[in-house]
């Protein structure tokens, strides 16, 4: 997977780019969670259930996890398998994110 770069500097992936973004912030929030979001890939794949977390180090995309997993550990959904991916996406979130809130 190489990165390139895209219209308006954004960086993208040979196979995979968010084509749509969509970011549902809370009116109010009391925990952690800060918005839903919803990412579409190559205008073909569509990701639900994503959260945007107010973590100790800052801000950062959740995946859905599995609510029948039964154990210690969290089992996610679905999960980008590269490290660029899961940057890319969370960055589209994120910048979506703020551009919401600061309006």
């Amino acid at each position: 997977m190489t990165k390139n770069k895209g219209k308006g500097g954004n960086t993208f992936f040979d196979v995979l780019t968010c084509t749509n973004i969509q970011v549902y912030p809370f009116r109010e929030t009391s925990g952690k969670t800060k918005a839903f979001a919803r990412v579409t890939i190559n205008d073909q794949l569509q990701l639900t259930g994503l959260r945007v977390v107010d973590g100790v180090n800052g801000f950062f995309v959740s995946y859905p996890i599995d609510p029948r997993h039964k154990g210690e550990d969290y089992q996610s959904v679905y999960y980008p398998l590269h490290k660029e991916l899961r940057e890319h996406i969370e960055q589209c979130v994120l910048e979506k994110y703020q551009e919401i809130i600061a309006a």
